[in-house]
């Protein structure tokens, strides 16, 4: 099977240029389109009680500062990159929707090998519901 449109879930951490070294080398074979996608967390969503901080105003800025990484990361991939997405709230819902918007047929993601990962893996979530091929990269910690 050739790749056409290449996912590549980042979390923002210097990790994350695992992965991207990981995408570019099957993008570039095959001539893939490259795209970068980070979902962070949607606060307004998680808490419903009384608070003095305008979550709004603090999520539009954490969106912000995620885009000018993502950037970054474009920049190290020293390969087009076609879309660089930020989105928020649950992210095996999000990316689903990537994946259908963007045609998207390979997603790589990363998984930490520790001990919370054992316990809390959003990498579990993403293999029982993407509808495309998943390459999960290992990341030794």
């Amino acid at each position: 099977m050739s790749y056409k449109h290449i996912l590549v879930a980042l979390d923002l951490s210097d990790e994350s240029k695992l992965l991207i070294d990981k995408a570019v080398s099957l993008a570039k074979p095959l001539d893939a389109e490259l795209s970068f996608i980070h979902i962070d967390v949607n606060y307004t969503e998680l808490y419903t009680g009384l608070i003095d901080v305008n979550l709004a105003e603090n999520q539009n800025k954490t969106m912000e500062a995620s885009l000018a990484q993502l950037q970054a990361f474009a920049d190290y991939a020293s390969y087009p990159v076609k879309h660089s997405l930020v989105g928020s709230g649950d992210l095996s819902n999000e990316l689903t929707d990537t994946i259908k918007e963007f045609n998207i047929d390979l997603v790589v993601c990363g998984h930490h090998q520790d001990f919370w990962s054992k316990l809390l893996s959003s990498t579990r979530q993403l293999i029982n519901t993407s509808p495309v091929d998943l390459l999960v990269v290992p990341i030794k910690d």
